[in-house]
């Protein structure tokens, strides 16, 4: 089961939810679709750390503070916004304990068959906590604290079964049944009456596969890390009404409460696991000849099991007070695990005794997945060293006072099979308009990555000559007005302070 910790972020999106990472916890950043030419303050951490040597952008402010902002997303590159939101509503359930068994063996199978191929990717950002103080002459110094929680799967036909229908799934030629004391073994097929299915408890196969032939051109990424980020940025030289030239350093002290990165290709199957123990995964005996074996759950917040650390490297010039260019090099690290570290071993799959999926909650394939009586074959490890999901960004922005702006993206992952990276580049352009000082209306576009054609759009309210703000921003309106959608989303932010 997710952990309760996540109630927080999900629970308060119960009614919005958002998608892609290219923009942090940055809401004002989200309806325009870009960021790094954009971004000041605390907002810059991960994306442009030379842009605290901008100033806040309101005279006589120089500290910036926030809290209470967050996203959750979904996306896939085939499902409807109708099955995402059964997704979502399945994972919400788990969230706060109070999901209902739902689907029967037939709706079992059919989720299988929506599930298999289709690429599903979901986040949480929240952060916890932010502040910034910028000045011409000493320039811009931030920090914040952010929760991040990415998943990413695309499973083979077979393993999606497997998955859903656990120990019924067609994979298997014959099932264990037990009545009292009354043992037998059945063959499996599709007319078996339902109070057969629910007295199984073993699902078995005569010729069993590898399970890198299982799983073969499946992927399943997932990671949850909180970032104590910090930044320096200032101006270099130049002169401010013509040409200026600034830079940025940051980094950040990363905690892992979880960690899965599987992938199974021609190259045959490769897995490691590092998992906080509040997600209850039992791994039965092979637990106890784990030399990272790690039982202790938090009260609070769940344990950490890996701790890293990441560092971006900024630069960016500002032409005629209006043109703005900036290139970015982020979350440059790792992060080693140390508790429940676990690899896959490539074995025959020939029973499994774990029941399918109860609802649309693919997040709980994890458990399925690595749990006693489940699908891999696993081999307890003493620490494994992953390498940060780190970018590369280049943008560049026109900016007409505080009237009009807009610009373009470019974010790229330094090597996409790093748990938590976006999986292509991503393009986008967007900008934003202010009709009265203090409401700022933005849209955009983006495409890449795993998306397809989004159109996000948001508004701020800017109130108190910048002293206040609040925002809500969606990744992609196309949302609200078709019901073939692969995406459903939203951002808010209402705690920010300049004084």
């Amino acid at each position: 089961m997710l952990t309760r910790v996540l109630l927080t972020f999900i629970s308060i999106t119960s009614s919005v939810v958002l998608f892609s990472q290219t923009q942090s916890v940055a809401y004002p950043a989200v309806g325009k679709g870009v960021a790094t030419t954009f971004v000041t303050d605390y907002h810059s951490l991960g994306i442009n750390s030379s842009a605290l040597g901008w100033g806040t952008g309101y005279d006589g402010k120089k500290f910036t503070m926030g809290a209470t902002e967050f996203g959750f997303g979904i996306y896939s590159d085939s499902l409807s916004s109708d099955k995402l939101k059964k997704f979502y509503k399945a994972v919400k359930g788990g969230v706060m304990n109070n999901s209902e068994d739902t689907l029967n063996w037939m709706e079992q199978k059919e989720a299988a068959a929506d599930y298999a191929q289709a690429g599903l990717s979901m986040f949480v950002n929240y952060n916890w906590g932010g502040f910034s103080y910028q000045s011409a002459k000493f320039g811009g110094i931030a920090f914040n604290v952010r929760e991040s929680y990415q998943w990413y799967s695309k499973l083979n036909q077979e393993t999606t079964d497997i998955i859903f229908r656990g120990k019924l799934s067609n994979y298997f030629d014959s099932l264990t049944v037990v009545f009292g004391t009354d043992t037998t073994t059945i063959a499996n097929s599709d007319n078996i009456a339902q109070d057969t299915l629910d007295h199984v408890i073993l699902g078995t196969i005569s010729v069993p596969l590898n399970l890198s032939q299982i799983t073969k051109g499946s992927e399943l990424r997932a990671v949850w890390n909180r970032y104590y980020n910090f930044g320096y940025g200032r101006k270099i030289f130049g002169k401010d009404s013509v040409f200026v030239v600034y830079g940025g350093i940051g980094g950040r002290f990363i905690q892992s409460m979880a960690m899965f990165n599987m992938v199974s290709d021609d190259n045959g199957l490769y897995m490691y696991s590092s998992i906080t123990p509040n997600f209850d995964i039992d791994y039965g005996a092979i637990a106890s000849m784990n030399p990272s074996t790690f039982l202790q759950q938090g009260k609070l917040l769940p344990k950490v099991v890996g701790n890293g650390y990441g560092v971006d490297l900024s630069a960016s010039v500002i032409l005629f007070n209006k043109l703005k260019i900036a290139a970015a090099v982020n979350n440059i690290g790792s992060v080693t695990y140390t508790r429940n570290v676990y690899k896959v071993n490539d074995t025959l799959l020939q029973s499994v005794s774990v029941n399918g999926l109860s609802d649309y909650n693919m997040t709980q394939s994890v458990n399925q997945l690595l749990r006693d009586g489940g699908i891999l074959s696993l081999q307890g490890q003493e620490k494994y060293k992953v390498a940060n999901a780190s970018d590369f960004r280049l943008g560049a922005s026109m900016h007409f006072g505080k009237v009009f702006s807009f610009g373009f993206d470019l974010v790229a992952p330094f090597d996409r099979n790093n748990p938590g990276s976006i999986a292509n580049p991503v393009i986008s352009f967007g900008g934003e308009v202010r009709p009265v000082k203090f409401i700022a209306i933005s849209a955009g576009y983006f495409g890449g990555g795993i998306y397809k054609s989004n159109i996000p759009v948001g508004i701020n309210f800017i109130l108190k000559d910048g002293a206040y703000e609040v925002g809500i921003s969606s990744y992609d309106a196309l949302t609200f007005f078709t019901k073939n959608s692969n995406s459903i989303s939203s951002a808010f932010g209402f705690a920010r302070f300049r004084f």
